[in-house]
């Protein structure tokens, strides 16, 4: 063991003084109270809260003529509902403040949580879920008032890997609430900031850490004796598995397990037992983890192929600024070939030719990266780099029509657009019209086409979204039509002409517009 022993007597004296206030039965099998399933169980569970009486309903005569309408929901004044906080104003991002109207707060939870989980959105789809995400809306009114709306948003946020937005909402809600403490907890971990995270557990009252967590703020704290002791104490009295018991005594004092073999790699870490192991010198990879992992792997101490790694796979779905993702490539020279590094070879021999103003150059090095960025799904973050300097190099062929699609995948997609003219195909007028908002005139050449054409030439809200628009629950039905779009994306084209015409029907035909060209551009075809 770490420690000699103390005797029976005082070990019980000290577990007594020492774990913090609950109910310690349930520290080893209690379960995560979490959608993410790698949330740390940084916190006993919490008892129920006593059920308040049942009020009797008031009498037919003790309604006044007056009475406000039954859709309206009353709270006591001073009350906060933490599902209306966000980190952008409903007037910065053009939506309604009463966007969730009518809607139930689990219903919205639920649409929020499944498109989220899904990892290959197109990014249209992304950008207007996080959009919604991270507005700052009236809670619905049937919100119910448990937050659970406000949990779905930042599980969201978790899921795919915007771990400082999510960091940001939850200290913005000012919320003490344990099931959002623990993403908060893990957040922290993950992003490097656990020293804030122990602060704010071992001084917010209600919050009883479990002996993981304690232990481990203790130690982070520099109470190294404190912690020492409630690991030894715990293990005497069996409140800690032997895995855990094992990686926190190596935590605590590495030097005496120098001659021990390596533990074995845990199958689904945490983000606690992942901080452990890599304090300990046993750092897991993050490659086959949960996406909020990877952000790990950024830090500058990190081997510069794992950073490189994590830079792709967060710049991918818009997890990390394409600066950032581009400085990251753009350190070393590649000292090896095949995967990451042919990926990163053709981005810097592409950067060079760029910058040397040589279209010749440029033209030559184009289409290797533009093919390398579409086999790791990156064009639209190369796109955003690079696109409006790559139209202004006077390119011809195919290399001009491979700018075109830079162009048309870049958040300038609408002024680049309109200033192409190296070609006049019958797609590129297809491509320039949808960029412009125009209604193509162009005949379809394929079922894919047929649909996007569908979705630009009909007006009005379809019928199937018709009934969510009309009963109020117009963020409901946008949150629909981003899982129409993604059916239609997956083959199903009269979920894609639907979802195209009711963006344009509501005023997002913006998303439409760019939805159309990434599943034209991106041949995300079912």
């Amino acid at each position: 063991m770490l420690f000699p022993r103390p005797s029976f007597v005082l070990r019980t004296s000290c577990a007594l003084a020492l774990l913090w206030a609950a109910p310690l039965g349930l520290q080893a099998q209690e379960a995560p109270m979490s959608a993410i399933d790698w949330i740390s169980q940084t916190l006993e569970q919490p008892r129920p809260a006593p059920r308040k009486p049942a009020q009797t309903p008031p009498k037919p005569s003790d309604i006044s003529e007056n009475a406000l309408p039954e859709d309206i929901t009353v709270r006591p004044l001073g009350e906060i509902n933490i599902d209306a906080t966000g980190l952008l104003s409903a007037g910065s991002t053009g939506l309604p403040r009463g966007l969730w109207g009518a809607s139930t707060a689990t219903d919205l939870a639920r649409r929020i949580t499944t498109i989220a989980a899904r990892s290959d959105l197109l990014p249209a789809s992304r950008r207007l879920l996080n959009t919604l995400i991270l507005t700052e809306l009236d809670p619905p009114m049937a919100s119910g008032g448990d937050g659970r709306l406000f949990r779905a948003r930042i599980d969201a946020l978790l899921a795919q890997g915007l771990l400082d937005e999510a960091d940001a909402m939850m200290a913005r809600s000012g919320t003490t609430d344990p099931t959002i403490f623990r993403r908060s907890f893990d957040t922290k971990l993950l992003l490097g900031t656990e020293n804030e995270a122990c602060a704010q557990l071992t001084s917010t009252p209600g919050l009883s850490p479990t002996l993981q967590a304690k232990v481990f703020c203790l130690a982070r704290t520099g109470d190294w004796h404190a912690a020492a002791l409630t690991l030894e104490t715990s293990d005497a009295l069996g409140l800690i598995d032997a895995d855990q018991s094992e990686l926190l005594a190596r935590f605590l004092d590495p030097e005496l397990f120098e001659q021990e073999p390596p533990l074995t790699a845990p199958k689904d870490p945490s983000p606690l037992t992942f901080r452990l192991m890599e304090a300990i010198g046993e750092p897991l990879t993050t490659v086959t983890l949960p996406l909020a992992f990877a952000q790990s792997d950024l830090r500058s101490t990190n081997g510069w192929k794992a950073r490189a790694t994590a830079a792709e796979r967060l710049a991918r779905v818009g997890a990390l600024d394409p600066n950032r993702w581009l400085g990251i490539w753009t350190e070393h020279l590649p000292a090896a070939s095949g995967g990451i590094w042919d990926r990163i070879d053709a981005l810097q021999r592409f950067e060079v030719a760029l910058n040397s103003n040589n279209p010749v150059a440029t033209a030559h090095a184009l289409g290797p990266v533009w093919e390398e960025m579409r086999r790791a799904g990156l064009q639209t973050v190369f796109a955003d780099l690079f696109a409006t300097r790559l139209t202004a190099m006077p390119l011809t062929g195919a290399e001009a029509e491979m700018a075109l699609e830079v162009a048309l995948l870049s958040k300038d997609y609408e002024l680049l657009g309109v200033d192409y003219a190296a070609t006049a195909s019958d797609r590129v007028s297809l491509l320039k019209s949808l960029a412009s908002g125009e209604v193509p005139a162009s005949r379809p050449r394929d079922g894919l086409e047929r649909a996007i054409l569908d979705g630009f030439r009909h007006d009005g809200v379809p019928v199937r979204l018709k009934g969510l628009v009309e009963s109020r629950r117009l963020g409901e039905a946008i949150l629909r039509a981003i899982e129409l779009l993604e059916g239609g994306a997956a083959g199903d084209y009269d979920e894609l002409s639907d979802a195209l015409q009711f963006f344009r029907s509501i005023g997002l035909g913006a998303t439409a517009r760019r939805a159309a060209l990434e599943l034209l551009l991106l041949e995300r075809r079912g």
